[in-house]
């Protein structure tokens, strides 16, 4: 078995992987769109033979839902198998009504933890790890008598961080090689740790007691972790959970009975002016009605502000203007703070000064710190470890064993000689 990455030997996101078989068989693992990228500009497309399908390149595997391992999957022609978590095509169906330019494959083989699936001679095991994507999984894949174990994204200070305890007690044996994201390197000392969701957590719950007015939350909905952060910091202080028709859909789309849901106690949604313009203009009245129990409107949120985490994007900002709701509020970023910097980002903290708004964060990392990489990578022990998903290669020389650093664009046999 042959190995290309396209893309991620030196840089976080767009990552995307090739593998070969012995019998020229191919198969795809991730195909992401590069951070800040525009997933029209062609000369960002990774140059893979077959995308169309019907050739030797047999499948798409998708590892989890962000758009940095598969905002380019639109480029897979619909005769091309794509293969992800269960949920993961939930949620992209959920959100399909919602964004401007959705995609839901053709042709989807979904898959669950701990079962092999087979794609010619390739045989794809998922194992579901803790990452604040939702339904995100690490891939070892088998191929001409070999093994090569993708770690995907993941970390341990999650609400799921016992997933990544148990790959530790029982690692996948007898690696080849380990493909090892390090997104914290160069961000994170070997020695240092993240706050878990349970430290989040507490850091809501003493913002929402502090604030005499409403809190906006800007967060992402398909952070599950962080909505069930959020969600139980609401409801230990008695606020109420505002969230939007998109949030509401993507939570039932989890199709998981313990996360937060639009009919729960302590949840209200509201429909934002955007969102009901789109409605009206796809005639999808449907969206609304599994979320009607708890649905509030204009003439609610100024009531409610004073005990109210509002679930926030900037486009909302108009609403909550006609409102009259934002006296007293404040905001709380809650994702990564490489988007603030953005022109974007900017724009948002300008707007909330405006308004004479205070901005805090309150975050942790969707990713594993230093020291987890290295406990991880010490148990699964693989001949050889080559570093992804980073913009820090050559730190993984220094901090981890076996490590063969590659380039953009090469081949490489899973068995190489030289190791």
């Amino acid at each position: 078995m042959h190995v290309r990455i396209h893309r991620g030997t030196r840089e976080i996101g767009g990552t995307c992987i090739e593998l070969q078989a012995a019998d020229g068989a191919r198969l795809l693992l991730d195909l992401g769109l590069s951070l800040g990228g525009d997933p029209d500009d062609a000369a960002t497309h990774p140059a893979i033979d077959g995308l169309a399908g019907g050739g030797d390149l047999l499948a798409l595997v998708l590892s989890h839902g962000h758009l940095d391992h598969w905002g380019l999957a639109h480029l897979a022609g619909p005769d091309l198998p794509v293969a992800f978590g269960a949920a993961t095509h939930r949620i992209l169906r959920a959100a399909a009504p919602f964004v401007p330019k959705p995609w839901v494959p053709t042709k989807a083989v979904e898959f669950s933890s701990g079962t092999p699936l087979r794609f010619g001679p390739f045989t794809l095991t998922p194992q579901l790890v803790d990452h604040s994507g939702f339904d995100a999984y690490a891939l070892l894949v088998e191929a001409d008598g070999e093994r090569l174990f993708y770690s995907g994204d993941l970390r341990a200070h999650g609400r799921k961080a016992a997933l990544f305890e148990r790959m530790v007690a029982k690692p996948p044996r007898d690696i080849d090689v380990m493909l090892l994201e390090g997104s914290t390197l160069g961000r994170l000392d070997p020695n240092q740790r993240f706050p878990t969701e349970a430290d989040v957590e507490a850091d809501f719950v003493e913002a929402f007691r502090a604030s005499a007015g409403m809190v906006l939350v800007a967060a992402s909905a398909q952070n599950i972790d962080r909505m069930v952060s959020i969600y139980r910091a609401a409801k230990r202080t008695g606020c109420t959970l505002v969230i939007d028709l998109y949030a509401a859909e993507v939570l039932r789309a989890t199709g998981n009975a313990n996360i937060p849901q639009s009919h729960w106690p302590n949840v209200a949604v509201y429909v934002p002016q955007y969102q009901r313009i789109r409605i009206k203009q796809t005639a999808r009245f449907d969206l609304l009605e599994p979320h009607k129990a708890n649905r509030i409107y204009n003439e609610d949120l100024k009531g409610i502000a004073p005990k109210a985490a509002f679930l926030f994007r900037p486009a909302m900002l108009r609403d909550l203007d006609r409102a009259g709701c934002l006296e007293a509020a404040s905001c709380i970023w809650s994702q990564w703070d490489g988007y603030l910097a953005e022109p974007r980002g900017q724009a948002l903290q300008a707007d909330l000064a405006e308004r004479g708004i205070p901005l805090c964060s309150i975050h942790t990392s969707g990713h594993a710190a230093v020291g987890d990489l290295q406990r991880l990578a010490t148990a699964i022990a693989p001949r050889q470890l080559t570093p992804i998903h980073t913009f820090q290669p050559e730190r993984f020389l220094d901090l981890f064993a076996n490590v063969r650093l590659r380039r953009d664009g090469e081949w490489w046999p899973v068995r190489d000689s030289a190791t």
